[in-house]
């Protein structure tokens, strides 16, 4: 009998404890999500006007940003496995770009909703907005401060564990990406 697979499913990339966070990260947004579209049955018109107020243009930006940071995240981890160090921290400067520019976006896209008056406590569909994406945007910083980390901190000679640790930032990272991919057409599309 084969038991290849074994190892990969008992330590996949980053270790077993980042994709046990990532799966409760995804559990948590799904249930939050779920409880969106339950209210949005119930309060249709409401949802929909309110909807009306998000600027699709800057969340598909938004959405694109993240996908091309993810991407070279992606590669950041690709480099660093084939001994590439300062190639892969180079692709981790590009991805830190990405998501600044998507947090950068993100606070503008929250000081017009301030200024506008939709905060929190305006309506059940922003009570919604505010809690997801405010989630979300912490993630997204806690996944800067992570990368930012292997850029600043841990330079390191690539040894098996810096990968890894690379790896799990990495997994961190692409975690934020699908979160994103599901938060941005439930709020803004539906």
């Amino acid at each position: 009998m084969n038991n290849s697979l074994a190892p990969r499913i008992l330590y996949p990339p980053g270790g077993l404890l980042i994709w046990l966070i990532i799966l409760l990260e995804v559990i948590t947004f799904g249930v939050a999500l779920i409880a969106f579209v339950w209210q949005r049955a119930d309060h249709l018109l409401q949802f929909q006007a309110s909807r009306d107020h998000l600027n699709v243009a800057l969340g598909t930006v938004n959405t694109i940003m993240l996908l091309i940071s993810g991407f070279f995240v992606a590669g950041a981890v690709h480099h660093a496995r084939q001994g590439l160090g300062h190639t892969s921290r180079q692709s981790l400067l590009a991805g830190i770009g990405g998501g600044a520019v998507f947090v950068f976006l993100k606070v503008l896209e929250y000081q017009d909703k301030l200024e506008a008056g939709l905060g929190l406590y305006y309506d059940r569909f922003f009570t919604f907005y505010w809690l997801l994406t405010g989630f979300h945007l912490v993630h997204v910083l806690v996944g800067l401060a992570i990368l930012g980390y292997f850029v600043l901190v841990r330079r390191g000679d690539g040894t098996p564990q810096q990968l890894e640790d690379l790896e799990a930032g990495a997994a961190f990272w692409h975690m934020c990406d699908l979160i994103w991919l599901l938060l941005f057409p439930v709020l803004y599309l539906m």
